[in-house]
């Protein structure tokens, strides 16, 4: 359960007497996500969540986010949306750390996501990029290509640890990546975290995405190759084709990749492998001590970056 931060009874109530929701009828800590503390939160007024902002969020990012929320459910993209108090404040303040109530975004996650999950929820991210034109903050993406590199060099000791021969694999991939990262695509304000646990359905059908704080403003195909990474491989390790047609095929449904877009795929999928396999290398080791969570397992992601290191135009189809 990613809660590292309790609220008391008093707390809580003293929080919600800035807003217009009722009295408060429950508080459970939701067990999903690393990040931050995350309730869901009944009142007299309906259901919400309650985030709780630690670790890798900065306060300085957290109006772009929660303006950003507000920007895209004002444009019809369900998402959870801040509620504000009653002086139109949406960024809160609980034991002394940041905070936002958002509201309750109805749909299932799936577990094990199909050729169909994959379509729709390619649709569902361009219908993002489209809903988040216009937008008039900008944040640049702190964990993009060029932070890898130094990521990497506090970690080297780990992933050797991890994996005997990994440092110097994973020295090898950065070189790659520096060298053949893609310049001047179609940039925008993307997800950046688009896994099959922060989009919801109904029936088969997208119905919503949530946990937003990663977005910033990258190139638009980046966020469809971290998407390629988080749907379309199976339990085994293998890259599922099918699955990666589908999930482009939905995405172009709504918004059509450039010829330039398509052709970097590939490398944006290695690159955004990259990512994902160095902050969990961190959060190995780095969780704090009676945090009620589990890190994520680096190895999912080396094993993706093998993938991608032995078959590099894979995601051409």
């Amino acid at each position: 359960m990613a809660v590292y931060t309790d609220i008391t009874d008093e707390e809580l109530s003293g929080l919600l007497a800035d807003f217009d929701l009722g009295a408060p009828l429950s508080l459970k800590g939701v067990a999903e996500g690393v990040e931050n503390s995350n309730f869901l939160l009944e009142t007299e007024a309906g259901r919400y969540f309650l985030t709780v902002y630690e670790r890798r969020v900065r306060p300085q990012d957290l109006p772009f986010f929660l303006e950003l929320l507000r920007w895209i459910a004002g444009r019809g993209y369900p998402s959870a949306t801040p509620i504000p108090d009653r002086e139109g404040r949406i960024l809160k303040t609980v034991r002394g750390k940041p905070c936002a109530i958002v509201s309750f975004l109805s749909g299932l996650a799936v577990r094990r996501p199909n050729a169909a999950h994959c379509r729709e929820a390619g649709a569902g991210l361009a219908q993002l990029h489209l809903a988040a034109e216009g937008f008039a903050m900008s944040r640049a993406n702190d964990l993009g290509q060029a932070a890898w590199a130094p990521m990497f060099a506090e970690l080297t000791e780990a992933a050797e640890n991890l994996k005997p021969g990994l440092a110097a694999t994973i020295s090898s991939d950065l070189e790659l990546l520096a060298d053949q990262w893609p310049k001047g695509l179609p940039e925008g304000v993307i997800h950046a975290d688009f896994f099959p646990d922060n989009v919801f359905f109904k029936q088969g059908k997208f119905a919503g995405a949530i946990d937003f704080y990663f977005a910033c403003v990258d190139a638009l195909a980046y966020d469809v190759a971290v998407a390629l990474n988080a749907w379309c491989f199976e339990a085994d390790g293998s890259f599922n084709i099918t699955s990666a047609r589908q999930l482009v095929a939905g995405y172009e449904g709504v918004r059509k990749l450039s010829d330039d877009e398509r052709a970097a795929l590939p490398i944006l999928a290695h690159g955004a492998a990259m990512r994902f396999f160095l902050t969990r290398l961190h959060d190995w080791g780095a969780t704090p001590a009676g945090a009620l969570v589990r890190p994520k397992d680096p190895l999912e992601y080396e094993r993706k970056l093998a993938v991608h290191r032995s078959a590099p135009d894979l995601v051409l189809f």
